[in-house]
Parts: structure tokens; C-alpha cells; sequence
């Protein structure tokens, strides 16, 4: 089969590689569409994944191919979303309920082969089915979202909180739907990024511009998200968040990033600093909010791209042109 492969930090090809088989409890999923992340880029610059080469695609959807001997929760012909997270389910951190801590955390697409490719091997368990209304090929959008869903779970936002957004990427767009779903009493956007402020305007925003300083909000704000990972933003991000404030850095920064944090301003004005780590306990619910609707599939996604070009792919991401970039088998 023909599948995505970084090869090497700095290289991504597409080649023929070997046909997947299922264990007696996993599935053979034939990949609908598989979205680029930012994780991606990390993989390709030499981080997270523990080794190359690797098929990447951690969001991904599509329909049973194959199922193990052990498999009767799906059928072939099903069409699933596919949870990448795969936990020890031992480890301190799994047994206090942190699977997303994992001490031996693995992802589909990150530590095994992933859903940039024709076909991927998935643990049933980690498969959801699809509704008749849902196209596979929009289902890409299930695994970022549940991601956002983690970080509202994070925040224990209440209502008729303030909210800043840094970033109007896919994610910084996801946290907007579900603030906007959450009780905010305003949500403003901040991105450099013209078109993409654009997008976020359309999705519906209080307030957008490219500087904070543009912004009627002086006093701050109650819940600062980052979306970008980008050290100047998140360091702008921390001096807006207002007294008895929340700043959730959900962004992926590399791990060279660093900023200063201003430790008397944080006991005084009892300011929390927070951070989300992709999947727990929110993939299902991520299914089932976009099943009803959470977001719309034809502004979320910019581009389909034959898989053939997943180099070409990676290098529109990395540009920041468009919005969620899907490769198509």
C-alpha cells in the first residue's frame, strides 16, 4: 500500500509499505482522509516521535477493512473516527485516572504507524462508529476536536467569562465554537494571520485583531488561551489574563521554548497557568458534538490533497496557508 513516511528529520516521502494486519482485538481501517496537525511538523523537525522512520497521521477516519479474531464491537464496512492515544492502563499516572500522562505513552501516528497511508491498524476499543449523517471524509476533524474538548475540561470555565484566543489555526477556531457553546460572555481572536482572522470573524467573534492592544479589554481577561505555541504570544498571552484569571497554554511549542512568568503577580492576583495534553476522556463526547453540528466541516477544512503530495502537504502547513489541510488516499 502507498503511505506517507518521514524517513529522516527533514524528509517526508510517499512509498509502498507493507500491508497492515490486524491483532485479534484491533482493525484494519481504510483511511477516508487524515488530517496534517502541528505534531506533525514536531515529527518531521526531530521531536516526539521516539524513532524514524514513521507513517505519520494521528487524526484520522475511514472505514473497517479487516477486524482481529477477537472483534465484535465493529463489522467490516463500518465507518469509525480512530482515537490515536494508547495507554498502558498500569502506570501511576493511568491508574489515578491521567491516561494522557501515560508513562508509556504511545499514539498512532507517532510511536506506530499512522493514517497518512491507504490503510491503518487500529485497537477496536479506540474506534467510534459514525452516524449515517457523517461524511468519513470530514470525520478527520473528530481527534483535534476532542483535543479542544480536553482543554475546556481543563478550564472549568464559568459563565459569562471574558476570552482571548491566541491564534485562529484549526485548534485556535475549535476552542472559539466551543467558547462560544460554554457560556462566554465575549470571545476575541488575535492572529497575525489575515486570512485566517477572517475565518474566525465569519465563525462569529466579539472582537479580532491582529495586536491585543487593539482590543477594549484593559482590565484583561478571565480565560487566555494560547493556540499557537509561539513563544511571543504566549509571553503577550500571560500579561492579559485578569485578576483571578486562567492561562491555558494548549498551543504545541517546541521544546526549546521558553518565557518569564512574574511569580509575585501570580500569588497576588491569584492568576492560574494551566496546560492541556491532547486526549483524555473526550474523544467520544468530541463524536458526538460533531455529529450534532459543532462545527461546520466546509469552513474548517481548506484543502484535500491526494496523499501522493503529503510532502507538498506538510509544506503548506508549515507556510500557514489555509485552515485544517486533510490528505485524501
Amino acid at each position: 500500500m502507498k503511505a506517507a513516511v518521514i524517513e529522516s528529520v527533514g524528509k517526508a516521502v510517499v512509498a509502498e509499505v507493507p500491508d497492515p494486519t490486524p491483532g485479534p482485538r484491533e482493525v484494519v481501517v481504510e483511511v477516508a482522509a487524515c488530517g496534517l496537525c502541528g505534531t506533525d511538523l514536531h515529527i518531521l523537525q526531530g521531536e516526539f516521535a521516539p524513532k524514524l522512520p514513521i507513517v505519520p497521521g494521528h487524526e484520522f477516519a475511514g472505514e473497517v477493512a479487516g477486524v482481529g479474531t477477537q472483534v465484535t464491537e465493529v463489522s467490516v464496512g463500518d465507518r469509525v473516527a480512530v482515537d490515536p492515544s494508547l495507554y498502558c492502563y498500569e502506570c501511576r499516572y493511568c491508574r489515578t485516572g491521567h491516561n494522557n500522562l501515560c508513562e508509556r505513552w504511545a499514539a498512532i501516528g507517532v510511536t506506530t504507524a499512522g493514517g497518512a497511508a491507504q490503510y491503518a491498524v487500529a485497537p477496536v476499543a479506540n474506534c467510534v462508529k459514525l452516524p449515517e449523517h457523517v461524511r468519513t471524509e470530514d470525520a478527520a476533524l473528530v481527534e483535534p476536536l476532542s483535543c479542544a474538548v480536553r482543554g475546556y475540561d481543563v478550564l472549568r470555565s464559568r459563565l459569562g467569562a471574558h476570552v482571548l484566543i491566541y491564534g485562529s489555526g484549526t485548534m485556535g477556531l475549535m476552542m472559539l465554537e466551543l467558547a462560544k457553546r460554554t457560556g462566554a460572555a465575549s470571545v476575541d481572536v488575535v492572529d497575525v494571520n489575515p486570512a485566517r482572522l477572517e475565518t474566525a470573524r465569519r465563525l462569529g467573534v466579539s472582537a479580532s485583531a491582529a495586536n491585543p492592544d487593539e482590543l477594549d479589554r484593559p482590565q484583561g481577561w478571565d480565560l487566555v488561551v494560547d493556540a499557537t505555541g509561539n513563544a511571543a504570544a504566549i509571553q503577550d498571552g500571560l500579561d492579559r489574563v485578569a485578576k483571578a484569571g486562567t492561562f491555558l497554554q494548549f498551543g504545541v511549542a517546541d521544546y526549546a521554548t521558553r518565557v518569564t512568568i512574574d511569580p509575585y503577580r501570580i500569588y497576588n492576583q491569584e492568576i492560574t497557568i494551566t496546560g492541556s495534553m491532547a486526549v483524555l476522556h473526550s474523544f467520544e463526547r468530541a463524536a458526538e458534538l460533531f455529529a450534532n453540528g459543532v462545527l461546520d466541516p466546509e469552513i474548517f477544512i481548506s484543502d484535500r490533497i491526494p496523499l501522493e503530495r503529503y510532502p507538498q502537504a506538510l509544506e503548506q502547513f508549515a507556510a500557514g496557508v489555509g485552515r485544517k489541510i486533510v490528505v485524501v488516499p
